[in-house]
């Protein structure tokens, strides 16, 4: 199973970027998916989740109401919409996948420890 993301860059503060994460080896109907990001304050965050049948979809606080998961089956992609960006968004982000179902709780509180597999991330910078 592997996971690639891109769509990472430069972009101005306020501006928007959409992150891909392509996934070869499974179906997206057998994965639990989740968003991390590694910034200059956190080695490792948990900003977004979302469910195998595409269900349920969690965010952190930092992030609620200006980013959003999706998916795609047929392209076999889960996609980051991120709108209104802060300098603090800036960092690495990451695409990760479990075949587990996560609880309530878990899905709600994402550590990295309950993902098996992970991409190789792309570079999101916020900056004028």
């Amino acid at each position: 199973l592997q996971l690639v993301e891109s769509g990472g860059g430069l972009v101005q503060p306020g501006g928007s970027l959409r992150l891909s994460c392509v996934v070869s080896g499974s179906t997206l109907n057998d994965l639990d998916i989740g968003w991390f990001r590694r910034t200059a304050e956190k080695e490792r965050e948990g900003i977004s989740y979302i469910s195998k049948d595409g269900d349920r979809t969690n965010y952190a606080d930092a992030v609620k109401g200006r980013f959003t998961i999706s998916r795609d089956e047929v392209n076999s992609t889960i996609y980051l919409q991120m709108n209104s960006l802060k300098p603090e968004d800036t960092g690495k982000y990451y695409c990760a996948a479990t075949r587990e179902r996560l609880s309530y709780n878990r899905r709600n509180q994402l550590r990295d420890s309950w993902f098996d597999y992970w991409g190789q991330g792309t570079q999101v910078t916020v900056a004028l």
